[in-house]
């Protein structure tokens, strides 16, 4: 399966605050951002939209089955070690059932506490500020409590009040600057794991996260309207234990359980309700367990069975709201041959779902079964080229708002089917005395999304209604390339460069836009990521490129949006100051001042400035 990973000093060099920031260089992905550091930040892989991309953090997944979003805003990459995005699945076999059932899936890995020799404690405290009113003070302290078990724990407080200049246009109009209002946010996070190895053969881990936040939302830019008052508040907590342990080195079990509660408030003054603004609550409950089972039949044989069983609740305090809970049971059947240049895997995904809600007879039970098959052949006698193909059926459940929403909702919506098809190569130089390290990977694919969920306007434009009407049919080619090379004077050189050509079109059967390109899908894309390394220095510089796009269905001139690019640049100074670790960088984002939407009348940023010093103690 195809990876893309950022980790390490990768992270560091992409002048990046939270997960969203840094998914942007990854090649076929697009990330809906709504503005600024409190806007609303999905991802949206190969054009499968953001909820087929399923988000694990830790090993755990991340969810929302009211709307199916994971704002990755949330998601700091204080205490990030790494980012993996996998198109179709993470290639082993030996992992939760959820992980099988997306067409692409996106997990965040946590730094593991590691302890030099004689040290018990490691603390590390951060301090980022800059433009928009910045104020994002860090703690992170990791403590060993026997040789076997340690702990580790953050917190981070992130506040802004969001003002930024944009510019204005209107065709046969004004051209204006105006400022950016309503962009504040406070929030707050921590979490604490602990990790044990408690044999050899078995390790176990214990993980509790909180994250609190209250946000202005800046709204879009039309009608000469500037200033919006709506407000939203979330607060999300969930608690999850993992267990792993091998038996006589060819059985092994793993078995996860997590609770997570979040809530969420919308409050929009300027909507009048009988009992005044209108001010939505929303609660949701989710309970799930996952045991996975691999059996090592042979040297080249392995084959696993994975199940979940997971409870979603929502709870609202809107009238007549239908308080729907899901039940959801997934099973994935898994076998994994590897001979001295071929490996195959194949899996059987069946899942059963089970819904009730009030006010409705009858719920929206699904029984559905996906088949995967994966390869990758090594054709010559050198290990570093590779060919891999894969084909893989996943689908997607209508989310809670897509069903019950009220004027909205359709209980009788099927789930969206995605079929992905692969083929692509990978190639790594062997180290040479310049060249330290070489990577290229690409993929072309072909997708098809059919049932796919859409609004259409009913009665009135304010009564809409949920239906299984579309198709989509997504036609790309990925590619990229990553370099290390050592020059003299103890300078190193980092470049990284991706590109990204799709065609990702509407073919729903006897459609007005039909053959059209969906909306904001560029056919070109790319990033470019480069940092020149000497002694205690580093400088880094990295690129977006984003083509021209359409910010609705109909391919149409008022609908067009102009391609975008951003500059971005850092300067870090890395040594020690009185025997403790410290770091200090400056980033100049967007260094061109370029004026840009990613989405429609929702403005970037032009050009801001942040500061950050580290110390490890």
């Amino acid at each position: 399966m195809p990876v893309q990973v950022l980790s390490g000093k990768q992270l560091e060099k992409l002048n990046s605050l939270s997960v969203a920031d840094a998914i942007r260089y990854f090649s076929g992905v697009q990330l809906k951002d709504y503005g600024g550091i409190g806007g609303l930040k999905t991802i949206n892989v190969r054009s499968l939209g953001s909820a087929h991309t399923a988000v694990f953090y830790d090993g755990m997944t991340v969810g929302n089955a009211q709307n199916g979003q994971v704002d990755l805003g949330k998601y700091s990459l204080d205490n990030i070690e790494a980012i993996e995005l996998y198109n179709g699945q993470k290639s082993s076999i030996f992992q939760p059932a959820r992980g099988f059932f997306a067409s692409n899936t996106l997990y965040l890995r946590s730094k593991t506490p590691e302890f030099k020799k004689g040290k018990n404690t490691n603390i590390r405290t951060a301090l980022k500020t800059g433009s928009f009113g910045l104020f994002n003070p860090s703690l992170l302290i990791e403590q060993k409590i026997s040789e076997k078990t340690s702990f580790a724990t953050s917190i981070e407080w992130t506040k802004a009040d969001g003002h930024y200049k944009y510019r204005y246009q209107k065709k046969a109009g004004y051209d204006t600057t105006a400022v950016r209002k309503n962009g504040d946010v406070a929030a707050f996070r921590s979490d604490i794991s602990f990790n044990s190895k408690i044999s050899e053969t078995a390790k176990a881990s214990l993980k509790a996260y909180f994250y609190d936040s209250e946000r202005g939302l800046p709204g879009a830019i039309v009608a000469n309207n500037y200033d919006h008052i709506q407000r939203q508040w979330d607060s999300n907590f969930f608690m999850n234990g993992s267990y792993q342990k091998s038996f006589a080195n060819q059985f092994d079990l793993l078995a996860n359980v997590k609770y997570s509660k979040d809530f969420s408030r919308y409050i929009d003054p300027d909507y009048k309700t009988l009992e005044g603004a209108l001010d939505n609550k929303y609660y949701q409950n989710e309970f799930y367990a996952s045991i996975v089972n691999l059996y090592k039949v042979n040297e080249w044989w392995k084959t696993s069975l994975a199940t979940d069983f997971s409870i979603n609740t929502l709870d609202a305090n809107l009238y007549r709201f239908p308080y729907p809970t899901r039940y959801s049971y997934l099973g994935a059947l898994s076998s994994e041959m590897h001979w001295n240049r071929l490996d195959i895997q194949a899996n059987l995904l069946g899942t059963y779902v089970q819904e009730k809600a009030k006010y409705f007879q009858r719920g929206n039970n699904q029984k559905v079964f996906c088949p995967v098959i994966a390869a990758s052949y090594q054709p010559f006698e050198s290990k570093n080229f590779r060919i891999r193909a894969f084909y893989k059926e996943s689908f997607r459940m209508p989310t809670f708002n897509d069903l019950y929403y009220t004027f909205i909702g359709n209980s009788s919506l099927k789930p969206e089917f995605t079929t992905q098809y692969n083929f692509g190569t990978t190639f790594l130089l062997e180290p040479k005395k310049t060249l330290q390290t070489a990577s290229f990977q690409a993929d072309i694919y072909y997708n098809r999304v059919k049932d796919k969920i859409i609004a259409m306007p009913s009665s009135n434009l304010f009564r809409w209604t949920m239906m299984n009407l579309g198709e989509v049919e997504i036609k790309g080619f990925d590619s990229s390339v990553n370099l290390v090379v050592k020059l003299p004077a103890e300078i190193s050189l980092d470049l990284g460069i991706s590109y990204t050509y799709q065609i990702a079109v509407d073919i729903t059967p006897k459609g007005t836009t039909y053959g059209d390109q969906i909306p904001y899908v560029p056919e070109n894309s790319g990033t470019l990521t480069s940092g020149i390394n000497w002694k205690k220095w580093q400088l880094n510089y990295s690129f977006i490129y984003t083509g021209e796009r359409y910010s609705q269905k109909a391919n149409i001139p008022i609908n067009y949006i102009q391609p975008w690019y951003t500059s971005d640049m850092a300067i870090i100074w890395d040594a020690a100051i009185l025997k403790k670790s410290v770091k200090i960088g400056a980033e100049v984002n967007n260094l061109l001042n370029q004026y840009y939407d990613v989405v429609l009348n929702f403005p970037m940023p032009g050009r801001n400035y942040r500061l950050n010093i580290t110390i490890n103690f």
